[in-house]
């Protein structure tokens, strides 16, 4: 069962950020070469605070299986490296051109990725597959069943959604009560000349790179319904923020956007 989306997706903005990015996917990763030395920690370190075989429920466990986790907005799949072993993994992106890439590096990794997924829009429990599954998907409508996984990771995604609370409801949904959602996220500054210099500048970055710099994610998450255990700075005078939520047993998905 899919719950019904309570909010409208603009369809326009989706379609001009698949557009950017789409455009981008080629020399992405070049672009991000510089900055990428930066962030392979902080994704390790995100990487590492999944949960593991204790996230699975009882009964997966006992058929041996491990805890389904969701990445969305996967990229070209700078992730991959740190995916933790023992997972089945679903990796969700919004634009082919990035998916692409994405296969490529799985493969290179030797993660194998399947091959007969295509680009399909189909739930994570209906491929009887052992790896990863990669697909299209749109953040704000996530084409999978409610509490269909044990845990879902997004690294610097939030930035691009163009509905970014709507996309953290759907997290809310698709991820079983008590699970985790673990976001690896940059931010506006919380200094108030730099918060205003970085939404003068926003819509110009945008432009260029697709990504806004001046979200408020903490509030966005809040205003999601999920539960925070915990945000930690990770530079830039806490431009960067690793946030650490949960799903409650009756998270509200009606807060404010």
């Amino acid at each position: 069962m899919m719950a019904t989306t309570r909010s409208v997706i603009d369809e326009k903005a989706t379609a001009l950020t698949r557009a950017r990015y789409q455009r981008l996917s080629a020399i992405y990763d070049l672009m991000e070469g510089m900055a990428e030395a930066r962030y392979r920690p902080w994704r390790e370190k995100l990487w590492a605070l999944v949960e593991g075989p204790a996230l699975s429920t009882p009964e997966r466990q006992s058929k041996g299986e491990g805890p389904r986790v969701l990445e969305v907005g996967v990229g070209t799949g700078k992730n991959m490296p740190y995916w933790p072993k023992g997972m089945q993994m679903t990796g969700i992106d919004l634009t082919p051109g990035m998916l692409e890439i994405a296969h490529r590096r799985a493969k290179q990794l030797g993660l194998t990725a399947d091959p007969s997924a295509g680009f399909a829009l189909a739930p994570r429990s209906e491929a009887n597959w052992p790896g990863p599954v990669l697909r299209l998907g749109d953040a704000q409508a996530l084409e999978l069943p409610d509490a269909s996984f044990d845990a879902a990771v997004a690294t610097f995604v939030f930035c691009s959604v163009p509905d970014p609370v709507l996309g953290l409801r759907e997290l809310a949904r698709v991820v079983r009560p008590g699970g985790q959602v673990l976001l690896l996220e940059h931010m506006r500054s919380a200094n108030s000349l730099l918060g205003a210099l970085m939404d003068f500048v926003n819509p110009l970055v945008v432009w260029l790179m697709g990504a806004n710099i001046n979200r408020r994610t903490v509030e966005n998450v809040q205003a999601a319904g999920l539960q925070i255990e915990s945000v930690e700075d990770l530079g830039m005078g806490g431009i960067f923020k690793l946030i650490v939520a949960r799903v409650g047993n009756g998270t509200d998905l009606g807060g404010p956007a």
